[in-house]
Parts: C-alpha cells; sequence; structure tokens
C-alpha cells in the first residue's frame, strides 16, 4: 500500500515538473519579447491541462473509472484515446520530416534564399539572426554563390526584412554583388514564389539552398515542390528559449500545407 502511494506521488510529481516545464518554455517568448502565436497558446494550454491532472489526479482517475462503467462514457473515452493515439503518431512523423528536410545539404554554388523573419527597431530578430549567420557560414565556404534575401516590411518594421538582412550581411564581409533583394513577401509561399522569379530573370543556378530555422525547412520543402523547384536545406539552430513555441507552430503549419 505504502509503495503504491509512493509511486503515485512520483508520478504526480512528475507531471507537474513536465507540464511547469512546458508552461515556462511556453511563456518565456511572450515574456521577453511579447510573441503570442497558436504555438506557445496550444503550449500553454496543455500544460495547465496536465498540471491539474497531476493534482487533482485521484479525483480525476475516480471520474474516469465511473465513466467507463457505462456505455457512453467508454465511447467518449475511447474518442479522446483515438485522438491523443492520432495525434501522437502524427507528430512523431511530422517530426520525422523536419529531421530529413533539416539534413538534406546543398551542393556547392547553389544559389541561397534566406527566407525572411521578425525585423525590430534594434536590428534582427533572434531568429533572423540564427538564419543570417547560417547563410553567411554557407556563403563564405562559396564565394562562387549568391543569395536572395526574402522578406517584405511588416506593418510594425521600420525597414524591410530584406533590407535588414542586406545590412547585416554586408556588415560582415558579403560582397553587395552576391545579394539580390527581394522585399514584397509576406509569408512563406510569396518568399519562394518571388525569389522564383528572382533566380529565373537573372538566371542564376536553379539549385537553391533554402535558409530557415531547421523545424521550418519542411514546410518550405513542401511549397517549394509546389513550385517545382530544386531545394536543399541550410539550417539555422533555434534558441532552446524559443523552440517549443514555434516548433508546436510549425506542426499546424504542415498539417494546414497537408489538407490544403
Amino acid at each position: 500500500m505504502k509503495q503504491s502511494i509512493m509511486v503515485n506521488i512520483v508520478i504526480r510529481t512528475l507531471l507537474a515538473l513536465a507540464a511547469v516545464s512546458l508552461f515556462t518554455f511556453c511563456f518565456m517568448p511572450y515574456l521577453r519579447r511579447r510573441i503570442l502565436n497558436t504555438g506557445n497558446a496550444v503550449g500553454m494550454a496543455a500544460s495547465l491541462l496536465v498540471l491539474l491532472y497531476a493534482v487533482f489526479m485521484p479525483k480525476a482517475n475516480a471520474m474516469i473509472a465511473a465513466m467507463w462503467e457505462k456505455k457512453a462514457g467508454k465511447i467518449f473515452l475511447g474518442a479522446i484515446a483515438a485522438f491523443l493515439v492520432t495525434g501522437i503518431i502524427i507528430v512523431i512523423v511530422e517530426s520525422a520530416f523536419m529531421i530529413s528536410a533539416a539534413n538534406k545539404k546543398p551542393p556547392a554554388g547553389a544559389t541561397v534564399v534566406i527566407l525572411g523573419c521578425k525585423v525590430y527597431d534594434s536590428g534582427p530578430s533572434v531568429m533572423l539572426r540564427s538564419r543570417l549567420d547560417a547563410a553567411f557560414e554557407y556563403l563564405s565556404d562559396n564565394p562562387q554563390s549568391v543569395c536572395v534575401l526574402s522578406g517584405g516590411q511588416g506593418p510594425d518594421e521600420i525597414v524591410s526584412e530584406a533590407s535588414c538582412m542586406y545590412e547585416y550581411l554586408v556588415g560582415k564581409g558579403i560582397d553587395p554583388s552576391r545579394l539580390y533583394l527581394e522585399n514584397r513577401s509576406t509569408s512563406t509561399r510569396e518568399n519562394l514564389q518571388f525569389s522564383k522569379q528572382i533566380v529565373d530573370a537573372e538566371g542564376l543556378n536553379p539549385q537553391l539552398a533554402l535558409v530557415t530555422n531547421e523545424f521550418h525547412e519542411y514546410r518550405a520543402f513542401l511549397i517549394a515542390d509546389g513550385l517545382g523547384l530544386e531545394h536543399y536545406a541550410v539550417s539555422a539552430t533555434t534558441p532552446l528559449w524559443l523552440f517549443p513555441t514555434y516548433y508546436l507552430r510549425e506542426l499546424f503549419g504542415i498539417m494546414y500545407e497537408w489538407v490544403f
């Protein structure tokens, strides 16, 4: 009996710690940069549900047992279980595709396309800077490569993302003649559509090294496939405090691309 109580306490404690950890990671982007999107909203909601279950586990388990005694309860609980299992399978499959896409290395001399991201008054966001640093490394290793900087100007941005990227890379020593600005796009799809127009118009190498964060490469690949592009990945590493938020959001983004 005492052993059973101890096991119960350990399980509840681990669930509570996991819930608090997830909530902290999802809340941190909002706390630091007022970032609130589908990813951290869902993450915070899920973590609160898990925390409530951990706190009220005995009552919750008793309620579940009582529901299981009824036919309607069995159907309801079975539907929830099926939903959760399906969700877990989808997440595993999407994650496998993300990992595979992020590791599709480009050949030497590919045309680099940097997908834009948030710009602040002080300069590129942490996410955009990580992409720029990854692109800089590839451009430095491949002096024959040129680069398309793709990103328009949002309503709360003082310059276009393409202009911000241009200043950053030139400041790090990249020859301006290697850089092409695409400053109209407002989404990943437009990033690739408008960049393709530049590649075609300028006669650039059609082998494209798409520079974005590792979790985002697969969805970019899906869109690139639809545009008939030959694409590879130069993946930027996402800071840990941002990764859960954007990873969770990307899961929904990939499902949207699959369906629509």
